[in-house]
C-alpha cells in the first residue's frame, strides 16, 4: 500500500524567532562579583560569573520568604501587626501597630517596598517566630536542590549563617516564577494597600523590555543584589548579580546578550501535528502530535533538523494517546531531543472496510517494529 505521509507544523512550530533587540555595548564592564544568566524554560546556563560562591543576598532572601508563605498560607487572613514587628531595622512598608493586614497585602508590601516588618509579620504568623520560619524556608531549599543556601530569617539582614549563591537564587527564581500568585506580586509595578500607594523599586519593569520581576536588595555588608526575569519570543531568562554597584546596567547588559545570542525552539501538541494516511479507517486519514513538549534552547546560528519516524503501514484501529512513532530534533547533526508521537483520538475502522485476518497480524507486527526515519528538514 502506497503510503502518503504529510507534516502539518504550525508557524508556531518553526524557530521562535526573538524579536531583535539592540546589542548591549561590548565595552560594558560588568560591575557584580557574581552573576549568572538562566533560561527559565530550559535550566542552561548562558552565563556565569562566581556563580557558586556563598555570599549575603540582603532582600532577595524575601524570594523564599514569599514562595513559602505562599504555598503554606491563606493570602486572606487577616494578621494584625505587632509592635515589635515594625520596629525591625532596614526597609519597611510602614506597618501601623494594631492595623490588621491580610496576607496578599503584606506580600505586596514586602515585595514591593522590601518591607522587612511585613516579612516578620508573616514568617512570625506562620510558624510562630523568625527562627521556625528560617527552618521552613532550608525545608524549601533543599526541595527545589539548592545547594549552597542557608536562610537565618525572612527579610535578608547581614547574618554569618545567611547566604546564598547566584546559581541557587536564579533556580530558586525559575521556580517561583511558575507560580501564578508569586508572578503577579512580583510584576505589579504599585499596589494600593489601606490607602497607601506602595511603588516596585524594581526599575527594570519601567525600564526594559518584557521585564516581569523579581526583587532589588541592599545592605553596606552585602552590597546591591538583584534577581530580574524578562520575557521576549517566548524564552524567559533569569538574571542574578550580587555586589554589583551597577546592577541595573549588569542586567540590561547580560539580558541583552542573551536575548540576542540565543532563541527556543519548542514542539508540542499545540504547534505541532502529523497528518497520516490509515488503511480501513472510517475517516481515512489520523493526527498525531508529541506526547510531551520538547523545549530547547538553542544559539541563534544553530541548524534545525526534525526527523519523523512512523511505521511502514498504518491499519485502523489505534486509540487516543498511544504510540504511533516518534519525533526527533537535531541540532547541528547531533540529537538533542526525541519524544513520542500519539494519536491525538481514536481511529475507528470504517464499518465497510473489515480489517482481515492478515491486515490484523500485519498490523500488530509492523508497529511493533522499529520506526524508520521519514522526515525532512525544519528551521
Amino acid at each position: 500500500m502506497k503510503k502518503i505521509i504529510s507534516a502539518v507544523i504550525a508557524a508556531a512550530c518553526a524557530l521562535s524567532l526573538l524579536p531583535v533587540s539592540a546589542l548591549a555595548d561590548e565595552k560594558h564592564e560588568l560591575s557584580a562579583h557574581s552573576a549568572i544568566v538562566l533560561c527559565a524554560d530550559t535550566g542552561d546556563v548562558l552565563f556565569e560569573k562566581n556563580a557558586d560562591e556563598r555570599m549575603l543576598i540582603a532582600s532577595i532572601t524575601k524570594i523564599m520568604t514569599a514562595i513559602v508563605v505562599i504555598e503554606n498560607a491563606d493570602l486572606n487572613e487577616q494578621i494584625v501587626i505587632k509592635p515589635e514587628w515594625s520596629a525591625i531595622e532596614g526597609s519597611s512598608m510602614y506597618a501601623n501597630p494594631g492595623q490588621s493586614y491580610t496576607v496578599r497585602e503584606l506580600l505586596y508590601g514586602m515585595m514591593l517596598n522590601s518591607g522587612n516588618d511585613a516579612a516578620a509579620a508573616l514568617a512570625c504568623t506562620l510558624c510562630g517566630d523568625e527562627t521556625g520560619f528560617a527552618e521552613k524556608m532550608n525545608e524549601k531549599a533543599r526541595e527545589i536542590g539548592l545547594e549552597n543556601t542557608s536562610f537565618r530569617n525572612p527579610h535578608g539582614l547581614d547574618d554569618e549563617g545567611h547566604y546564598s549563591t547566584a546559581r541557587d537564587m536564579a533556580r530558586l527564581t525559575a521556580y517561583c516564577m511558575q507560580n501564578d500568585t508569586f508572578k503577579d506580586i512580583v510584576s505589579a509595578s504599585c499596589a494600593v494597600i489601606k490607602g497607601v500607594t506602595y511603588y516596585n523599586h524594581n526599575r527594570l519593569l519601567r525600564e526594559y523590555e518584557g521585564c516581569i520581576g523579581v526583587k532589588t536588595g541592599y545592605t553596606i555588608a552585602a552590597g546591591r543584589t538583584l534577581v530580574s526575569c524578562a520575557e521576549r519570543g517566548g524564552m524567559r531568562l533569569i538574571c542574578v548579580t550580587l555586589s554589583a554597584p551597577d546592577d541595573w546596567n549588569d542586567h540590561k547588559y547580560l539580558l541583552d546578550k542573551a536575548f540576542s545570542e540565543n532563541r527556543i525552539v519548542s514542539y508540542s501538541a499545540d504547534n505541532f501535528r502529523v497528518s497520516l494516511d490509515v488503511a480501513s479507517a472510517a475517516f481515512g486519514t489520523a493526527d498525531a502530535v508529541p506526547k510531551e513538549e520538547i523545549k530547547l534552547l538553542v544559539s541563534s546560528d544553530d541548524e534545525i533538523d526534525v526527523k519523523l519516524e512512523v511505521p511502514h503501514v498504518l491499519f485502523a484501529g489505534g486509540i487516543e494517546g498511544e504510540r504511533v512513532g516518534a519525533l526527533s530534533v537535531f541540532i547541528n547533526g547531533s540529537l538533542a531531543a526525541r519524544e513520542d508521537l500519539v494519536y491525538t483520538k481514536d481511529v475507528k475502522v470504517d464499518s465497510a472496510q473489515r480489517l482481515t485476518l492478515y491486515e490484523r497480524i500485519f498490523r500488530i507486527f509492523d508497529t511493533a517494529m522499529r520506526p524508520y526515519y521519514i522526515g525532512g528538514d525544519t528551521k
